[in-house]
């Protein structure tokens, strides 16, 4: 979701994007958002999918309301992020379009830019059926808000005790990045993160470096690891 082709300097995104992937390994979905042109401030988080994406059609949701944004996988919550007051328009407030797109990412995307798109597989499709939206249209230079939003029994309301336990063991057995986590981008944890200690120590022992707040050396150079944000959606 993105409304940068109104406020090209100050525009908001919500983000599923599905990364790079190496024949044989399991796919790997990222979600970021950006509010107010805040793209120096990345908040993605990477998880491992436990199926192939390109085999069968899949359902991905986002909840988003002027307080929260929850992101689903085949109905199950993945992430939640609540507004903060420190947040300010870091949080995505701004009418948006939603669109989908295949893009080159060689350059981050894949092992961070190891593995290129071979263009000799092109053309890529990509596929969409029982598309859903609930909300509104609006003018988003004149208004910001629907005046009736809708209230059907279909949209979520929040995440229910089961769905968070769901989330908690999904993030628990897939997650693989989370910005809250990453010494090397943020000694200071921004505002939104719920920090658990479970997940700062799943995270440790999958990448110390990043995730651990230590220096990684090896003989004769010193090299540090970095994550780069993206302004464009998937």
């Amino acid at each position: 979701m993105s409304n940068g082709d109104i406020f090209e300097k100050n525009h908001d995104e919500i983000d599923f994007e599905f990364l790079g992937n190496i024949r044989g390994k399991n796919w790997r979905i990222q979600t970021n958002i950006y509010g107010n042109g805040s793209t120096n401030v990345g908040r993605e988080e990477r998880y491992g999918l436990w199926f192939d994406p390109s085999e069968d059609f899949h359902r991905y949701s986002i909840s988003w309301t002027e307080d929260q944004i929850v992101f689903y996988v085949d109905s199950v919550p993945i992430r939640e992020i609540k507004r903060t007051e420190e947040m300010r328009g870091d949080f995505p407030s701004k009418p948006m379009s939603l669109y989908a797109t295949i893009w080159d990412g060689s350059d981050w995307a894949t092992n961070g830019g190891r593995y290129r798109v071979n263009y000799k597989y092109a053309p890529y499709i990509a596929k969409f059926s029982e598309f859903v939206l609930h909300g509104c249209a609006v003018d988003p230079l004149y208004q910001f808000k629907c005046e009736a939003a809708p209230t059907l029994d279909s949209i979520p309301s929040g995440i229910t005790h089961e769905q968070r336990m769901k989330m908690e063991s999904f993030r628990k057995k897939h997650m693989q990045y989370s910005y809250c986590y990453d010494h090397s981008r943020y000694k200071v944890p921004p505002s939104e993160c719920v920090i658990n200690a479970k997940e700062a120590e799943r995270l440790r022992g999958f990448d110390p470096v990043t995730f651990g707040g230590a220096h990684h050396r090896g003989k004769g150079h010193h090299r540090t690891r970095s994550i780069q944000a993206k302004a464009s959606s998937i």
